[in-house]
């Protein structure tokens, strides 16, 4: 059996296949008023696409746990209950066609208040609904950037219960798979890397305190998400820094304390939290990091990075270098890719009724 399509089983969920589709923001949400960050129309089409193409999981993109939280006006959030109810046409449509809902609950930090990419992505002032950026530490992520307001312990601490609140809202709204956003430069990730947190308490200095942040939250989250449903940690596994920055060290080390935790499994990126560093970008270019966490620790991995071509994600679950694959770019060109990969490697996913004389 081809090990793309073997069903894969963490806590009491099952996931029919090793095809899933990682976080990508849309940037198609309301930016102000009563329906700011409820998904829309474009939402709804965009996750049942990659549903009927036969994707076994789909994380929804990165969800703000407040309106301060989004990375840019346009982006989904999940603080309110209208969200929540908006997220249930999607939830149910996915589970219709066999299709796992995952959501990824994220806080932007000094990453914030930015325009849509294809506008140029650069940051927005009040006239654009923009607003003041927070982090670990004053310091801009690059020239472009404002200089974002340090946290206070007291802020902190409000955010770990906007990340639990938002874990139990995501819960009501259908979704089966939780994931905390710890990775590409975004609020946790910069608590965790010495490149971004210049703190002097207790959230900063230490690799003890700079992860204080990243649990805290993982332990709030965990204590509102059921037993019976597994939870994911998306990390950047390097900051690509020849020094002071996160490292692959530091993610093998954070893992095994990630499951400690609760953590189900890593979700393995990179970068994301230094402008203008050099990332040897090509394809699989990521897979190391996953293959290093599954052989140093006994966490599940997820590889993602240019994982474009099915003999490629195959022979990665095959070499046993992750447990499953999340296809980011291709899955945009292709929301029909899994079912694609079945045929070519004799394998079975579901097909919609309404398709069947594709198969």
């Amino acid at each position: 059996m081809s090990a793309l399509f073997e069903p894969y089983t963490l806590r009491s969920l099952t996931i029919p296949n090793r095809v899933w589709m990682p976080p990508m923001c849309q940037y198609s949400a309301l930016p102000e008023g009563p329906d700011a960050g409820v998904p829309l129309d474009w939402h709804f089409a965009h996750y049942a696409a990659r549903a009927a193409g036969g994707t076994g999981l789909i994380i929804v993109e990165a969800t703000a746990v407040s309106p301060e939280g989004r990375i840019s006006p346009y982006d989904l959030g999940i603080w309110n209950d209208t969200q929540v109810e908006a997220f249930r046409r999607t939830t149910a449509f996915l589970k219709s066609q066999g299709t796992v809902p995952g959501i990824q609950i994220a806080h932007a930090g000094r990453k914030a208040s930015t325009g849509r990419p294809w506008k140029g992505g650069a940051p927005v002032g009040a006239e654009e609904y923009g607003w003041q950026p927070v982090a670990p530490s004053p310091l801009a992520f690059d020239e472009r950037h404002p200089v974002p307001t340090e946290l206070t312990v007291e802020q902190i601490r409000e955010i770990v219960g906007q990340f639990a609140e938002a874990a139990r809202r995501s819960l009501d709204a259908g979704f089966e798979v939780a994931e905390i956003h710890g990775a590409h430069g975004y609020l946790i990730g910069e608590f965790l890397s010495p490149h971004s947190n210049k703190r002097t308490d207790a959230y900063g200095g230490s690799y003890e305190n700079r992860t204080r942040f990243a649990l805290e939250v993982v332990d709030a989250v965990r204590a509102v998400w059921p037993e019976d449903k597994p939870l994911f940690f998306r990390i950047s596994a390097t900051d690509w820094l020849q020094e002071a920055g996160w490292t692959a060290d530091d993610t093998v080390r954070f893992a095994t304390q990630l499951k400690e935790h609760g953590i189900d499994l890593l979700d393995v990126s990179t970068g994301g939290n230094a402008a203008g560093v050099h990332i040897p970008v090509e394809p699989g270019y990521q897979v190391p990091f996953a293959a290093r966490v599954k052989a140093e620790t006994e966490l599940a991995v997820a590889a993602v990075g240019l994982i474009t071509e099915v003999a490629q994600a195959e022979k990665i679950l095959a070499n046993g270098e992750a447990d499953a694959v999340l296809l980011g770019r291709e899955l945009l060109r292709d929301p029909s890719w899994a079912r694609r990969a079945a045929r070519e490697l004799g394998a079975e996913v579901r097909v919609p009724d309404q398709y069947h004389r594709s198969v």
